[in-house]
């Protein structure tokens, strides 16, 4: 036999025995399903004997019904406890969001509460605002933006022109946003006022000249007895009488334009020139700090208090003076006060 009728006869044996396994497989399924079938449609007589035995109840179901009925019940249960989870997490997730809501319903009526407390600090600080805008004559429209009733803030109260849908607070908090936007320009504009109000002061000799602002006025300017003559004379300046060793500061910035000593008057003096013609005296200082040419600023430390030249007690003579004028040193050194 020739080896290619070989490998044909063997091919053939093999595909045959494949479907023979196959054949088997099949078979054995069919009669799998056939008995299966067979045994479903028996019948199974179900009684239901009632105490009284008078009438009894029976019917028929057969093992595919219950079976059927088996995997019915199964659903309905499985069913039943899917929906009871369910259902029971819906129930926490309820609990949890009235809670939630309860929070939400106390936070909101505290923020109502913060509201009317902020509009009535609204209330005092306009009020503040167009004092200090008039005190520097700055003009500004504080009504664009008012919040109370009765004044410059009544559209916080103007509920019934307000926007459908906006909640009250809500609309009030933006009214109250738009006039601290305005009120913002109008400080600005008293800060710029204020400003250049302070870089005048600091040349304007109105700090007294006795560091922290200590000592009292013992001598005023104008006409006086002479502590050592007994004669009425002029007195140009203020003694102002502290300790000595005290420091004394200049009143303004400026520049040492003499530093002498006057055994017969003034003893240690200092003189320092200001902007805008101002000059000032210091004078019974006991050490001086500065020397002529040298360039001050306002507060800043020139000598002690001292009692050389004609004095009695420690003490420092103040002058200032306008070109050849003196002048009374209260009218400036109340400047800044009658400011505040």
């Amino acid at each position: 036999m020739s080896p290619a009728n070989h490998y044909k006869k063997t091919e053939k044996t093999i595909i045959r025995r494949i479907l023979a396994f196959f054949g088997m497989i099949f078979k054995a399924v069919g009669r799998f399903f056939a008995k299966a079938y067979q045994t479903g449609k028996q019948r199974f007589t179900i009684m239901l004997i009632p105490h009284s035995e008078k009438s009894i109840f029976n019917f028929r179901v057969s093992v595919f019904s219950l079976i059927f009925s088996g995997f019915l019940l199964g659903g309905v249960v499985v069913s039943f406890l899917l929906f009871s989870t369910r259902f029971s997490g819906l129930s926490r997730l309820v609990d949890q969001k009235e809670t939630a809501l309860e929070d939400s319903r106390s936070n909101i009526e505290a923020i109502r509460e913060e509201i009317t407390e902020l509009k009535k600090v609204s209330k005092t600080f306009e009020a503040s605002l167009k004092t200090t805008m008039n005190t520097f004559g700055v003009k500004g429209d504080v009504k664009a933006a008012s919040v109370l009733d009765g004044g410059d803030l009544s559209s916080f109260f103007d509920v019934q022109e307000q926007s459908e849908g906006i909640g009250r607070e809500l609309s009030e908090l933006r009214s109250l946003r738009e006039f601290l936007e305005q009120s913002s320009d109008d400080l600005l504009r008293v800060s710029d006022i204020m400003s250049s109000q302070g870089d005048l002061l600091v040349e304007l000799p109105t700090l007294w000249p006795v560091e922290g602002g200590v000592g009292r006025i013992t001598n005023y300017f104008g006409p006086e007895i002479h502590p050592f003559t007994g004669q009425w004379y002029l007195h140009k300046g203020i003694d102002i009488a502290f300790r000595r060793g005290k420091p004394i500061v200049a009143a303004a910035n400026g520049k040492v334009v003499e530093r002498k000593y006057d055994a017969m008057g003034f003893g240690n003096y200092v003189v320092i020139r200001h902007p805008y013609g101002f000059a000032t005296k210091y004078a019974h200082m006991d050490t001086v700090y500065v020397e002529e040419g040298d360039v001050v600023t306002q507060g800043q430390k020139i000598g002690t208090m001292g009692n050389t030249g004609l004095s009695t007690g420690p003490h420092v003579h103040f002058e200032v003076r306008i070109g050849s004028q003196v002048v009374d040193p209260e009218r400036f050194l109340n400047v800044k006060s009658d400011l505040r």
